[in-house]
Parts: structure tokens; sequence; C-alpha cells
């Protein structure tokens, strides 16, 4: 196993637990989508697997070892990470933003060679961001500022990818844009971990799903088994259909009315799918 967590718990200092107790591993090529409702501690999680923060209990272990006795250079090499979009300030343009992410692999005080350059335009036109490269980040949009940290994770060359919601900036066809590079990576050998809103992503890229709720994985599984109507109801309460489309050639959740999910008002639409339970693309 790539990536192997047993029995991981943090708590902010002088503040609540978020989680305890939490046990997966993590192959090559598999993608495990993690679901629950707004502040849950899906992005805390996600944090503690990319070594931001420390687990008050359990471990981690990344190809076999411990992670707190690792450098964080060294992690940086193996994990790739990319938070939810934030502001930025510095008017970097968007090759050299990417581009950042080849510094674990550069000695100290060194500069980027043609190599790195070249690793980062591939991964510019992979997310599909060429048109934009030599513009300021300060001045795209969130949706392609979401494209160009996904990018620049993928520079470092990761054999596992750490995502917290890497759709929620995106317009529906950079939605799907995402989801299938997702797929190409996982098929290329690299490990994904994704949090997500949308039940809908877990049939549409992961082998295994997880329900985040009540500071621990409610379930854990198959998406066919975990993403049930009975489970979807308990996390975001909601009465859900999960039916399988002969079209599409997959299952997809469809919601029956609003319900009462702890996020309320038009947020909700997000935590029942909208608009991926609507739309008919497959894999």
């Amino acid at each position: 196993m790539i990536l192997e967590v047993a029995n991981a718990g943090y708590t902010y200092p002088r503040g609540p637990e978020i989680f305890s107790n939490i046990s997966f591993s993590l192959a090559e090529h598999e993608v495990l989508c993690i679901l629950g409702p707004n502040g849950i501690g899906k992005s805390t999680l996600i944090r503690c697997l990319a070594n931001l923060y420390r687990l008050r209990s359990g471990s981690i272990r990344l190809l076999g070892t411990e992670m707190a006795v690792l450098p964080q250079v060294e992690i940086a090499k193996k994990i790739g990470y990319v938070p939810q979009a934030h502001e930025i300030i510095f008017p970097f343009s968007v090759m050299e933003f990417v581009l950042m992410g080849r510094a674990p692999h550069l000695p100290a005080f060194s500069s980027p060679g043609r190599e790195d350059y070249k690793k980062a335009d591939q991964m510019i036109d992979l997310v599909g961001i060429g048109k934009i490269a030599d513009k300021p980040v300060n001045e795209i949009s969130g949706g392609e500022y979401q494209l160009a940290m996904i990018a620049r994770a993928l520079t470092q060359e990761p054999a596992i990818l750490l995502l917290d919601e890497p759709t929620s900036h995106l317009d529906f066809g950079n939605q799907i844009r995402v989801l299938e590079i997702i797929d190409q990576l996982a098929d290329s050998g690299i490990s994904v971990v994704m949090s997500s809103h949308f039940p809908d992503h877990a049939f549409l890229t992961s082998n295994n799903v997880a329900i985040m709720q009540y500071g621990s994985f409610m379930a854990y599984g198959l998406a066919e088994e975990v993403v049930t109507a009975e489970n979807l109801k308990r996390t975001y309460g909601v009465d859900v259909s999960i039916t399988y489309s002969h079209d599409v050639a997959r299952h997809v959740c469809v919601p029956h009315k609003a319900g009462s999910c702890r996020c309320g008002g038009m947020e909700h639409l997000q935590c029942i799918g909208h608009p991926s339970v609507i739309a008919s693309f497959g894999r």
C-alpha cells in the first residue's frame, strides 16, 4: 500500500476533537472519494494526509515509513496537495505559479531548468489552461486558478494527489474535465484522495468511498456499497434515489426534494449533488 492510515485523530490546539479512529489504506491507481457535510473535518483530514497538520493520535505511513519522521521535502516529492482556492496576492504568471511545483526536486538556490519548464508546460496543457499561461494568477478566474493549482501539484510528479473539493469553483464543463483528469491520473498509476460535496462524483471517479460523519468514517468501501439512499439520508438529511442509468452505464443520485441538511439555503444544492445529479455524462 502506498498510504496507510491507522486510528488517526486530530484536535485543534485548545479546541474540540475534529475526528478520531480513522483507518484506511490507499493502493496505486486507487481513487478514494471522501463525502460528508460542511464542517465535518474533510479538509482537516486531507491537511493531515499532506503532513500540514500533525495527528493527535494514530499514524500515517507513506510507502511503509512513518510520515512523522520524513523531511517535508521528501513528502512533497511523493504527495501533491491542492487546497480549496484562496486569494492570491503576488502577480506571478500562471507558468511561474505552476513551475513552483518543481521546488522539491531542485537543489537549494538553483533555478528551474529546461526539463522543469517542459514538465510545467505538460501539466498546463493537461488541465486545459495553456491560453492563460502568461497571465498573472491574480487576474484569472477562480475556476482557472483552481485548475492552475492542480497543474502545480502535478508538476511535483507525485505518487499521491490530495484534492480538497477540486470542483467547488469550476463551471460544469471544467468539473467534467477535472473528473476525467482524475481518471487519467489513476490509470497512469497516481493514487488520489479527494473530498467532495457531490455524491455522484463517487460513482464517476472512485474505487472506494468514505462518508465522514460525527468525527469518523460512518461508512467505507466500494461506491455501490457505500453511496446508498439510507447513508445519504443519514448524512445530508435528504431523500435520494440511487438508480442505474443504462445511458451512461453507471449509478446516479437523484434527490427527491430539498431536506434538512445542516448547511441550509442555496448551499444545500451542492450537498445533494446539483448539478451533477442532473447531467448525463459517463466516465
